[in-house]
């Protein structure tokens, strides 16, 4: 979900009762305490680290200022520097890059600002000592972030943790709509309690869109969302919410600690494409067009080349044991060369280690109604056809070893859609046809998201957002969790 957070509105309390949302607010209050914890235990550890690093046993010598207030005041001054740049905000926390940006980004002004006043005010603090103490923290930092943040998403998949608690505003089709995409992703933190709908939907007796309950309508939202205990409300689409309407909802939430937040019905646009702007009152939002060619998509291209090269060159012995085992479990070849359809709809031949036996392609018309997936594509939990080696490399995914040699020759990139066969393509409509605007990936959205679990339609929705919202920095995210999709197996047969 695309969503602009238009008032955060003040943290008084209601008189007569408890502030709606009391409890998350506790919980996100603590789990705000723990990062703080973390991210100092981090940095005495980062300052330590330079110390030893730069010192080790000997004794500081041209320094003015003692090193044992140094490294307090740099711990103190490097958090002040992290609040400053809002990284403990509720609105960046548990979910998207903006919160490691931020930290990076505190972290680096606060070394070019200690650089820059060592060198006006001639104080003689080690260099190295600030290189290594910036170099270790800065790291620690983003890991200690990922790590708690993962554990947060772990509670929330479990209908734990730190959550908002959302009451959704909206015609039935598009709070429908919105409950499903908030329920998609449950560890970014929207958990929906109940829905407002327009008061001509209304009926005499309690209602249920899904499993949500209807609390209420345009007339009461306030008093709903006090109800059932909401923190936040999701506007989404309707004809009766007038621009004027809105506001006065904004008014009616000021001092209830309520959040309003709104769901254009614009999605799967990734924030570095939008700007909001102001324009005569309105908060227009200015959507930037994908990039398909240009520098960035030069740079992209020799990234792909050169990780290629390494890992075929650090993973010849592993290929080689493979390709032993291949030829040992069953006759055949020890690659499968199969046509894929890359971009622009050039067909290319796609290498893999062979899984299957030699005839699979005969047998297949045999296994076609025992297809456990909706779509174009063919996928079977249990397929006779794999051999016994087979299954073992499509566990791990080591079968698409061989397609850093595709990806070296220019004909796929190491993050990208999944390239699809020419049977599928012919069968494709236009939204679909998007996916051949850019080279398909060894990985991609859909190898973190579930792989052979996902549907064919949340399949071809994650290759899209990709194709629209690609960049350098959400291509080393995917490899990076592209380890833990093939360490934890699921949804790879």
């Amino acid at each position: 979900m695309t969503s602009a957070t238009l008032l955060t509105p003040a943290t008084s309390s209601r008189p007569g009762g408890e502030r709606p949302g009391e409890t998350t607010r506790a919980a996100e209050r603590a789990y705000i305490r723990v990062l703080v914890v973390l991210d100092t235990a981090v940095l005495a550890v980062a300052i330590l680290v330079g110390y030893l690093a730069r010192f080790g046993d000997e004794e500081p010598t041209g320094s003015e200022i003692p090193y044992v207030v140094v490294a307090p005041v740099l711990l103190l001054v490097w958090l002040v520097s992290l609040k400053a740049m809002r990284c403990y905000d509720d609105q960046v926390l548990g979910y998207g890059a903006d919160e490691y940006r931020r930290v990076s980004a505190a972290s680096m002004r606060l070394a070019g600002g200690i650089a820059i006043a060592g060198y006006i005010a001639d104080v003689g603090v080690s260099r190295g000592f600030l290189a290594i103490s910036f170099a270790v923290g800065t790291i620690g930092l983003e890991v200690a972030r990922f790590a708690a943040r993962k554990r947060l998403h772990r509670a929330r998949d479990r209908g734990a943790g730190w959550s908002r608690k959302v009451l959704v505003v909206g015609d039935t089709a598009h709070v429908l709509e919105l409950v499903h995409t908030l329920r998609r992703e449950p560890y970014a933190g929207y958990q929906v309690v109940g829905a407002c709908i327009p008061d001509a939907l209304l009926a005499p007796v309690p209602q249920r869109l899904g499993d949500v309950p209807v609390v209420g309508s345009f007339r009461g939202i306030p008093e709903a969302a006090t109800a059932i205990g909401a923190d936040t409300v999701a506007v989404t689409a309707s004809g009766e919410l007038t621009a004027t309407r809105l506001r006065r909802l904004g008014w009616q939430l000021e001092g209830t600690g309520v959040d309003l937040v709104v769901a254009p019905a614009l999605t799967d646009v990734a924030g570095p494409r939008i700007h909001t702007r102001p324009v005569a009152g309105l908060p227009l939002i200015h959507v930037e067009a994908p990039e398909f060619r240009g520098a960035r998509k030069l740079v992209k291209g020799f990234v792909d080349r050169s990780l290629s090269l390494i890992a075929l060159l650090v993973l010849a012995p592993l290929l080689i044991v493979i390709a032993l085992a291949i030829k040992i479990d069953s006759r055949g070849p020890v690659l499968f060369r199969q046509t894929r359809v890359g971009q622009g709809g050039e067909e290319f031949g796609v290498f893999k280690f062979r899984t299957m036996v030699v005839n699979a392609d005969a047998l297949l018309a045999e296994l076609a109604a025992r297809n456990e997936t909706d779509g174009l594509m063919f996928k079977m939990r249990d397929d006779p056809r794999v051999t016994r080696v087979g299954r073992l490399l499509r566990k791990w995914s080591l079968d698409e070893l061989p397609q850093l040699a595709n990806v070296l020759l220019g004909q796929m990139s190491l993050v990208g859609p999944r390239p699809p066969l020419p049977s599928e393509v012919a069968r494709y409509d236009g939204d679909v046809a998007r996916r051949l605007l850019v080279k398909p990936g060894m990985t991609g959205l859909w190898q973190v998201s579930g792989r052979s679990d996902l549907s064919w339609e949340d399949g071809i929705r994650l290759d899209l957002y990709y194709v629209e919202n690609w960049s350098l920095a959400a291509d080393l995210t995917i490899l990076w969790k592209t380890f833990g999709a093939v360490l934890n197996s699921r949804g790879a047969y």
